[in-house]
């Protein structure tokens, strides 16, 4: 054949790859990413919940309660108990070590402020409902991070 009178076009490259749909590492990626975020969303959701549980629980032990004086001993015993479950020697503690554990690493709540009830409040005859009320929130709020401790 003659070179003249064949035709001759330029070189054409392929097209770019579309961005859609991605390449097999990048949906292994998605699924990853998605399984962490389901497994932590799953985790909050069950944190909630027994958040939730142990303060109804709480809440239904001051239930049965009537007395002011006879709730502020029901918080007590089960700040004990929970005491008790994330630490044994903590069953021991009386008084202002008793008080200096409630109060924890950072707070001062109990050994200096409203918690100081939890130390006598259910052996008096006459509690203020007010004072009652404040001491059992704030031993509502410590039972609860008492029972979200690891052993």
């Amino acid at each position: 054949m003659i070179a003249t009178t064949l035709p001759l076009r330029d070189v054409h490259l392929p097209a770019a790859p579309g961005v859609w749909p991605p390449a097999p590492g990048w949906w292994l990626l998605l699924g990853v990413l998605l399984l962490g975020l389901a497994v932590f969303v799953a985790l909050r959701l069950r944190r909630r919940h027994r958040r939730r549980r142990w303060q109804s629980l709480f809440d239904a032990a001051l239930a049965a309660a009537s007395a002011p004086a006879a709730r502020v001993g029901r918080a007590s015993d089960l700040l004990r108990r929970a005491a008790r479950r994330c630490d044994p020697s903590a069953a021991l503690l009386q008084g202002e070590d008793w008080l200096r554990f409630l109060d924890g690493p950072a707070r001062r709540d109990f050994s200096q402020g409203e918690g100081r009830l939890l130390l006598d409040g259910g052996f008096r005859r006459q509690v203020d409902e007010p004072q009652a009320a404040r001491a059992c929130a704030l031993a509502r709020g410590r039972f609860v991070d008492l029972m979200e401790r690891r052993r």
